[in-house]
């Protein structure tokens, strides 16, 4: 028989992060029953909870959370930064992919 030495498993943290430019990037989505808002690549999602102004960069620990009436700023890979305003919204963060959904 032959030696087959296994492959060693590659954990999450290892996994190379989606790039632009040598930038890790993520995908998002911002969007509304009957609207979407922003769909594409970014660098970051900035927006507000109830406890704060913060920050979602790539490899972003997985996250949930409702945001409060805000200014959602994306920072797309391609064009300028887009600003959302937000009423009421549930934000998803998991695996490098951001979900607002609005209006809720």
């Amino acid at each position: 028989m032959a030696d087959e030495t296994p492959t060693p498993a590659v954990t999450e943290s290892e996994q190379p992060a989606n790039t632009h430019d040598g930038k890790p990037i993520m995908e998002v989505k911002v969007y509304a029953p009957f609207q979407v808002y922003f769909e594409g690549s970014a660098y970051s999602v900035s927006a507000v909870n109830d406890t704060g102004p913060f920050d979602i960069l790539p490899r972003h620990h997985n996250f949930l959370c409702m945001l409060v009436p805000c200014n959602l700023v994306v920072k797309p890979v391609e064009g300028d930064s887009k600003i959302i305003k937000v009423h009421r919204a549930l934000m998803h963060v998991k695996a490098d992919r951001v979900v607002v959904f609005m209006d809720v």
